[in-house]
């Protein structure tokens, strides 16, 4: 058992019967009375994110986790397919515990993470940064980029990006998988 004095930031804690990851710590000395650790704890199965304070000293049981490359194969009835790529073994992963769906690509590389302890999977992290190409957008125009306007353009993936005027299709650009917005072209 640890104490809160191990918390620290992506620290996994198992909280009220269910998983926790530490998004933010803050320990606090009033003047009178005892100390305390203001936290944010975010839960690994639904997503949402919590406040909790904890004394001083308290008890506290940190959850084994583990980070797992996999590769994204296919999608299908069962869910998302994706193989361990040291040991190819495969398995199905639920939509609502992949960050970003919309902009996962076949062969694309990810991590699984996996409560050790039961082996069953709580979330599926995407890179950063993506590339992908664009399938379709309107006609761009040169030197258009004096204003902020943005305009649709679909991914080959399916997803909907706004990018700036000047994107035209068959670009390859790079999107933030945690906003969805356009990052820049990819120079080829």
């Amino acid at each position: 058992m640890a104490t809160t004095a191990d918390i620290r930031n992506g620290l996994v804690i198992d909280f009220n019967n269910d998983l926790f990851s530490v998004v933010e710590f803050q320990h606090v000395k009033p003047g009178k009375g005892g100390a305390f650790v203001r936290t944010k704890l975010k839960s690994l199965r639904t997503g949402r994110v919590i406040p909790n304070t904890f004394n001083s000293g308290e008890k506290i049981e940190i959850a084994r986790v583990e980070r797992r490359p996999h590769q994204y194969l296919f999608k299908d009835d069962s869910g998302y397919h994706f193989m361990h790529t040291e040991t190819f073994e495969q398995i199905p992963i639920a939509e609502g515990l992949i960050s970003a769906p919309q902009f996962l690509k076949e062969g694309q590389e990810v991590e699984i993470v996996f409560h050790a302890d039961t082996e069953t999977p709580l979330n599926c992290d995407l890179p950063s940064y993506v590339e992908l190409a664009i399938t379709y957008t309107e006609p761009g125009f040169r030197g258009n980029t004096a204003t902020n306007a943005l305009k649709e353009a679909t991914m080959e993936t399916g997803a909907i990006v706004k990018v700036p005027l000047f994107i035209e299709t068959g670009e390859v650009i790079k999107i933030d998988t945690r906003t969805g917005e356009y990052g820049e072209r990819v120079k080829s």
